[in-house]
């Protein structure tokens, strides 16, 4: 395993070994020894799985304090661009935002801090998305950013007539207008 630091403190990219021969492919995706080894000490007690289709974007989504939530994201089918948004008020990266791409070729994964919102846009014709969380899911915390917030000016990598966005997730507020307690 090796941990792939980005310009975001504590945000980090997880290259797994994988093990390839001519029946497919082993890869360890999560080791609670080997994590604390290389100082990740989160504790993960909730899994989730989404599907979707090329164009879709989801998120940015967060919960708030006391249920704010690290995830440990990976793709399992396809391919996406995942971003992940500094919304820890004393930080000095807060707002800024790191992007990486998870596939099932690359078998990267994300670590995404609590304190942070959480988005990915479908890159393939479908793509199935993992991810392990640390609390549970407390819709009282629930909190988000509208995906094409001008402050932010995130590169979904999708063209815009092509984006496919929840209405929930289109009713989002910016980042200047969102409660925050990180």
């Amino acid at each position: 395993m090796e941990i792939i630091k980005t310009e975001i403190p504590d945000l980090l990219i997880i290259k797994n070994r994988v093990f390839q021969d001519s029946r497919g492919y082993f890869v360890e995706t999560y080791n609670e020894k080997t994590f604390a080894e290389n100082g990740i000490t989160t504790k993960f007690i909730q899994d989730n799985r989404s599907k979707s289709s090329y164009g879709v974007i989801r998120g940015l989504h967060y919960q708030l304090n006391p249920h704010s939530q690290a995830k440990l994201v990976s793709v399992v089918v396809g391919k996406v661009f995942d971003v992940a948004v500094d919304l820890r008020k004393n930080s000095p990266t807060f707002g800024k935002w790191h992007g990486v791409e998870l596939s099932d070729e690359n078998h990267l994964q994300f670590l995404i801090p609590q304190g942070f919102a959480h988005g990915f846009s479908v890159l393939s014709e479908t793509a199935i998305f993992s991810y392990k969380c640390d609390d549970f899911y407390a819709p009282q915390s629930e909190g988000g950013i509208i995906y094409n917030d001008p402050m932010l000016s995130i590169d979904w990598q999708i063209p815009a007539e092509k984006a496919v966005v929840s209405e929930k997730d289109l009713k989002l507020p910016l980042l200047k207008d969102v409660p925050l307690n990180f």
